[in-house]
């Protein structure tokens, strides 16, 4: 019959982390997000639920929605058994999906009903879930301000123009409104497959995704090795840390890749580094430079620690700043429908990402071909790669100086 287990995708994170169903079956494991973020105080392992005490109200309603999927995944699989169908990941993942979009809110035509019960049914990343809540929220508010019906039929360029205005007059800013937008036409694109509507006013050119070029910064090689030789012994947090990050700018590995490496991946006498990456699926092969094998003998392979990104984004700020990475950076965006700007000093903008994105620019400086880059950041167009990487008009004349052109 198969067996139902849920679990939490990060047990030792801190902070909130999605609810995982995984439903065994055939000697095989299909995993299901809920859709459901807790943190670990309010889950009991053992129990199976959600912790229903005083400061945790929302328990009752969670753990319903967990015995709402799991008798699903079971009539699901059953299902496909009396058809006389094998049962895979694929077929059980689309079957569960349909079953828990409840048909009242299909034939009512609610819109917002319609985004809350995909987004329980869906077995997107987390980090994608999340946004769809917030999308959601922000919608939620807008309908009850506006006093304005969200069915699918007024989906339109009046509401467009309406929601835009209220989303500037919360000061959002401009590529936070452009997410909402884009995600507006994902569901309504995922009703218009269902044969829920008719309605396809969104693919108007005039219902368009907003957007303005974020200033992302990188770290080159020589700022790269300042914080590679900074001393950390007495520190073994930000040591630990340190190297990680190191060995996310010489590889380019997202931080979902980078916290899930183990020393199965090491291949060809440790030379390269072999993974099937989180976001895309894609087997990614990259080669290890000199920085990562010194990490791999001090670890006597590759370093194991358990940090969140928020924790970890904490830690690369104070390393930046013990490595004076203080150069002064302008940072100008869009927000309320201003023009502000802001200076920082360069330590200060440090995340995890920023060693991916200091991975991609300083190999293209390096003039490695942009086609191998993008075999190694999923990149699928040049154009999307380009826009991607960060050179100062300075990297740029650099790169130029020795171009036979300009000899």
């Amino acid at each position: 019959m198969g067996s139902v287990k849920f679990q939490l995708k990060e047990p030792k994170s801190k902070d909130e982390t999605l609810l995982v169903m995984v439903f065994s079956y055939n000697s095989k494991r299909v995993k299901y997000s809920t859709g459901i973020f807790l943190n670990k105080k309010h889950w009991n392992h053992k129990a199976q639920q959600a912790r229903d005490t005083k400061d945790f109200t929302e328990a009752a309603e969670i753990n319903s929605t967990l015995k709402n999927i799991s008798t699903h995944i079971h009539n699901v699989y059953r299902k496909l058994g009396n058809d006389g169908i094998v049962p895979t990941n694929e077929k059980l993942k689309a079957g569960l999906g349909e079953a828990l979009l409840k048909p009242d809110i299909l034939n009512k035509k609610d819109f917002i009903g319609f985004i809350d019960a995909i987004i329980k049914s869906s077995a997107k990343r987390p980090n994608t879930i999340k946004h769809y809540g917030q999308t959601l929220r922000v919608l939620t508010a807008f309908k009850a301000i506006s006093k304005r019906e969200l069915t699918f039929a007024n989906i339109d360029l009046t509401f467009y123009e309406e929601f835009t205005k209220y989303c500037l007059k919360k000061d959002y800013g401009v590529n936070t409104i452009g997410g909402f937008i884009k995600h507006v036409k994902v569901f309504m694109n995922e009703a218009f497959d269902r044969k829920i509507t008719t309605n396809l006013e969104y693919k108007n050119r005039k219902f368009k995704t907003i957007e303005e070029d974020t200033e992302h910064i990188y770290l080159t090689d020589s700022e790269i090795e300042m914080l590679y030789k900074l001393d950390l012994s007495e520190n073994s947090k930000l040591d630990k840390v340190r190297d990680m990050f190191v060995l996310s700018c010489y590889t380019g590995l997202r931080y979902s890749d980078l916290i899930k490496l183990t020393d199965e991946n090491l291949i060809d006498n440790n030379s390269k580094l072999k993974i099937k990456t989180e976001k895309t699926g894609e087997l990614v092969i990259i080669p290890l430079n000199k920085y990562i094998k010194k990490i791999l003998v001090k670890y006597n392979g590759l370093p194991d620690y358990a940090i969140t990104n928020q924790k970890m984004n904490e830690y690369l700020k104070e390393l930046g700043e013990k490595a004076e990475l203080n150069e002064n950076v302008l940072h100008s965006f869009t927000k309320g429908g201003t023009k502000k700007s802001e200076s920082f000093q360069k330590f200060q903008l440090i995340t995890v990402h920023t060693a991916r994105r200091s991975f991609a620019t300083n190999a293209y400086l390096a003039d490695v071909p942009s086609i191998s880059i993008m075999k190694i950041t999923g990149h699928k167009t040049e154009k999307a790669f380009l826009k991607y990487i960060k050179i100062s008009q300075h990297d740029n004349a650099n790169k130029l100086i020795n171009h036979p052109f300009f000899k």
